[in-house]
């Protein structure tokens, strides 16, 4: 059983910073993406930027240049960095990590989701 923890929530003004860390345990596959996600009220979870097991990182067009990906893989541990945060940028945000095993099945698990609020 894979487990993902989120934790650097929290309430900030506009242009403020956050950092959110997620740190997964249990059986995970050493080639894998870890991945934040968030869900606005009302609106459907989307990306907002992943990681892969290498370090090659992808953005969403709305968090470019402000948002940072990163990973260390030996505490199975991935982070965003959340720079010029504006109100926009309210949600609850989720780790995500899945991987395709070498018999071809397709693995992901979720974290519980830690809330971003961002006052104007």
């Amino acid at each position: 059983q894979v487990q993902l923890v989120e934790s650097g929530g929290g309430l900030v003004q506009a242009g403020g910073s956050l950092r959110l860390s997620c740190a997964a345990s249990g059986s995970i596959f050493s080639r894998n993406v870890m991945g934040w996600y968030r869900q606005a009220p009302g609106k459907q979870r989307e990306l907002v930027a992943a990681i892969t097991s290498g370090g090659s990182a992808n953005y969403r067009d709305f968090v470019k240049g402000r948002f940072t990906i990163s990973r260390d893989n030996s505490k199975n541990t991935v982070y965003l960095q959340m720079n010029s945060l504006n109100p926009e940028d309210t949600a609850v945000y989720y780790c995500n990590v899945d991987w395709v095993d070498d018999a071809g099945a397709y693995w992901y698990y979720w974290g519980q989701g830690t809330q971003v609020t961002v006052s104007s």
